[in-house]
Order: C-alpha cells, then structure tokens, then sequence
C-alpha cells in the first residue's frame, strides 16, 4: 500500500493490518506502530505483537528482544531496494508503475545476492 508522504505510518499500517490473518505468528513492528490501537488490532488479526514501548511509556510491556533483534533484516531490504535511484526519488507520477519499480528492484537484489 502506498500513502502519501506527508501521513503517518501507524493509520496507514493498520489499514493494510486489517486485511490480513495470523495463526499466533510473531509481528514484527517498528515503534512507529506502537500504538496500544495497533497492538490491539495486530492481536485481534491472530498475530502476537513484538514491538518495543516507547520510552516515555508510563506501563511499557514485556516483548521478545532475541526476536526484535531479528528486525534489522527487514531494514536492510530496504537499504539495498533504495540503492536504485528510482526508488529513492519516486519520480513516476502512477502508483502502478512505482510499485513495478519496487518489485524490479526487489527482484534485482534477490538476483545479485
């Protein structure tokens, strides 16, 4: 799903959230989906929530650490897909033909890997 650039990620990850179903599978999220609304629905949708507080939480939670560490991986995807220039820039004007872009270059990487 693309949204603009000026919305917050955390309305817009909780659209996409709402369309799909875990079976008690570990999601992991960034703290900008930390969110008690997020959680919430992320356990209603059959998914256990593995999302640090943030530090100015007054009751922050317990959450798998060894398993957030695990995160870095999804990070580094987007590092090595916003190598390619158009990617990074989002100079195509349709949504379709960005995302034929991300898939190139997703594609590309998992190629050069």
């Amino acid at each position: 799903m693309l949204s603009p650039g000026n919305a917050h990620d955390d309305p817009e990850g909780r659209k996409l959230l709402a369309t799909v179903r875990g079976n008690n599978t570990p999601l992991l999220m960034d703290r900008a989906y930390e969110s008690d609304e997020t959680r919430e629905l992320a356990s209603q949708q059959g998914f256990i929530p593995v999302v640090p507080p943030k530090r100015n939480r007054k009751s922050p939670w317990e959450y798998d650490k060894e398993l957030y560490k695990s995160r870095n991986e999804i990070e580094r995807l987007f590092l090595r897909i916003k190598r390619f220039r158009k990617v990074f820039t989002r100079y195509d004007k349709l949504d379709k033909i960005y995302i034929g872009v991300i898939i190139m270059a997703i594609i590309f990487d998992a190629i050069l890997m």
